[in-house]
């Protein structure tokens, strides 16, 4: 087990000896405070970029689910003719490549699992690298007519100058012991949140958990909602892929269904969010959770046999390119034994093992509310004001 893994494990369960960590949590957060007094009094320089700029983000440590939010909000405002762009820091990619643009082409180990997903399912403009100045030029100069520019993950990145802030909180999850690093997982204080967009992540069908006395009418909330279930490799992939002769021959399973026991693989911020979407779906879940971003070996997924195997979207993005570079291998020796001593065999049973599930995140309508009044003033002026 990890070190990550076993420390957000201690954050879940608010292990006691947590607390012996708290003289670093007061240096992490005094290091937090002078640090951005340092660029609010402008000793630290920060960029301000050409167009306006709205940053999606979070004060914990693990997933809240931001990118299920930056995908609605991409897919929304393109609907509403708004020429949107996305920037991330490409977490997991090849910091040597960047700044790059993310293309469908694009490879999770080349610009990071969460732009690859971003820019295959909206097509949105999108660029990244550590340097946010960097990415944001590098985007622009490709793509000039750009009104809005959505950055993943940049709350406290502030060498970039923001216009909207939205903090999404994952009210399920909460703030466990209300500590910073690493006594506890927040990145900044609770205090934060003050003066800025909320976002409350619920359950879908559930009751806030938060501000129960704010007026429910005019809460910001979002629900990730799930779909349908479906293959990692589709019909018509499995099609083309035996048309080429692919030493391994193909064919689709049947999906999954209520009652079904399934091993639910995870490398996301909070895995234990997608074993319990799985369980209230109705499936009998063995939960095997990885450190956020984790990169699957082969060698991890086929020992995964007898029940059908469901990843996240996130994840399926890296899962997919191991799958088909096996692939590749296998057919460029023209053996039913791949030069890393799998089976042709295993790999077919492994495909057909394996499930997507993707989820939706649906948003209040005073989300959208909010969102066409932040932009208004900003003199970015959306085709309708529907979201239907």
């Amino acid at each position: 087990m990890s070190i990550e893994t076993t420390i957000t494990r201690a954050w879940q369960r608010k292990a006691a000896w947590l607390w012996l960590l708290l003289p670093i949590s007061w240096l992490y957060g005094l290091l937090v405070f002078l640090r951005r007094q340092a660029y609010r009094l402008g000793m630290l320089s920060s960029f301000r970029a050409p167009v306006p700029v709205m940053v999606i983000g979070n004060v914990t440590v693990g997933g809240s689910g931001k990118t299920p939010l930056i995908i609605t909000l991409v897919s929304y405002l393109q609907q509403q003719g708004v020429k949107v762009g996305v920037i991330s820091r490409g977490y997991g990619g090849d910091t040597s490549q960047m700044p790059a643009l993310v293309t469908k082409e694009s490879l999770p180990s080349t610009v990071g699992d969460e732009p690859c997903l971003i820019v295959n399912t909206t097509a949105a403009p999108m660029a990244v690298c550590p340097n946010r100045k960097q990415a944001i030029t590098t985007l622009l100069n490709a793509h000039p007519d750009l009104q809005l520019i959505i950055a993943d993950d940049g709350l406290q990145h502030y060498a970039l100058q923001r216009d909207i802030e939205w903090i999404v909180v994952d009210v399920a999850r909460g703030f466990g012991n209300e500590q910073l690093l690493p006594t506890g997982f927040l990145r900044e204080p609770i205090a934060r949140l003050k003066n800025t967009t909320v976002i409350y992540h619920e359950k879908p069908n559930g009751v806030s958990a938060l501000n129960d006395s704010e007026n429910l009418a005019q809460r910001l909330t979002m629900q990730l909602q799930p779909d349908e279930l479906y293959p990692l490799l589709s019909v018509d992939e499995l099609v083309e892929l035996n048309a080429a002769k692919s030493a391994i021959p193909l064919s689709a399973n049947a999906v999954p269904s209520k009652g079904d026991k399934v091993h639910a693989i995870s490398g996301i911020g909070y895995p234990q969010r997608f074993f319990a979407t799985l369980s209230t779906l109705g499936f009998d879940v063995i939960g095997h959770p990885y450190p956020d971003h984790h990169n699957f070996s082969l060698t991890e997924l086929l020992q995964y046999t007898e029940h059908p195997m469901i990843v996240t979207t996130k994840d399926a993005v890296k899962i997919r390119t191991v799958l088909l570079t096996e692939i590749s291998k296998i057919n460029a020796i023209k053996s039913n034994e791949s030069i890393d001593s799998h089976n042709g065999n295993d790999i077919r049973a492994l495909i057909n093992r394996l499930w997507i599930l993707p989820v939706t995140a649906t948003l209040s309508d005073t989300c959208y509310q909010t969102l066409q009044q932040q932009l208004t003033a900003l003199d970015i002026n959306m085709a309708t004001s529907s979201h239907s």
